[in-house]
């Protein structure tokens, strides 16, 4: 668990496909302004990470609401629910449909009503020109992504990936770079007009979320402020949208 910035926290979990491969997943803790508490996703906490939410958030009471912002990000959602039952909780259609026995809110987490309701806090986007909920399991690009401005730090989950400059993909080109995921080609929107959606979306975000000086990306690690030694956020978030430009052309060449 790290304390990110004023009032936020990234939660590094493990998750294993095929019970072998280790593609890690992610949770955060954001304390609001009235005092209260938000999980952003759902991850099984161990000992220690639990006791410390629950030292911070007076055994759970103290959190108001679980947002599982990602629609294929569903394994852990019983387990935290579980663990804090009294906190409010929101997911996706997709949530809904594989936890149907669960207290889901009526409201999803790509509704703009719901992003209001914690507007005071958090910012949030939706990817367009993508499906939120693909048809092909295999496609995880699109998630709620949400910006904490009191700590400059945003959340995503497999619409970014952080390659950090450490460990085996250090040694590689992608060390030290920000990206978006690579299933984006999949993920476009078969029609006319959807990678210009797309790109206008990428550019809305980047330019609102400027100032953002973290970037906690669910499967790979967090960009860090206090370990950057490279571009600011904003400029690599600049650059992973010229790097898909071959992308979206050739959807543009082929849908219009």
């Amino acid at each position: 668990m790290i304390e990110i910035g004023h009032r936020f926290w990234n939660i590094r979990g493990t998750f294993r496909v095929a019970g072998v491969v280790n593609v890690g997943t992610q949770a955060s803790l954001v304390q609001r302004a009235n005092g209260r508490f938000l999980l952003l996703d759902s991850y099984r906490f161990d000992d220690e990470v639990a006791e410390t939410i629950d030292a911070y958030t007076d055994g759970g009471k103290a959190i108001e609401a679980i947002l599982n912002l990602h629609p294929f990000h569903t394994v852990f959602v019983p387990h935290v629910h579980e663990r804090y039952p009294d906190a409010a909780l929101y997911g996706s259609r997709r949530h809904h449909e594989k936890h149907p026995d669960l207290p889901w809110q009526a409201l999803t987490v790509d509704d703009p009503e719901l992003h209001a309701l914690f507007a005071e806090d958090l910012e949030f986007t939706v990817p367009e020109g993508v499906d939120f909920i693909s048809a092909n399991n295999h496609v995880h690009f699109s998630s709620v992504l949400a910006y904490h401005a009191a700590s400059n730090t945003i959340h995503s989950n497999d619409t970014f990936n952080y390659v950090p400059a450490n460990g085996l993909l250090g040694l590689t080109p992608l060390a030290d770079t920000l990206s978006f995921h690579p299933t984006l080609a999949k993920a476009l929107q078969r029609r006319p007009g959807a990678a210009q959606e797309f790109h206008a979306w990428a550019m809305a975000m980047i330019e609102s979320w400027r100032e953002a000086q973290n970037l906690c990306a669910a499967h790979t690690a967090p960009l860090l402020a206090a370990e950057n030694r490279g571009d600011s956020v904003h400029e690599r978030m600049l650059m992973a949208l010229e790097k898909v430009k071959g992308t979206l052309m050739k959807h543009e060449d082929r849908y219009g």
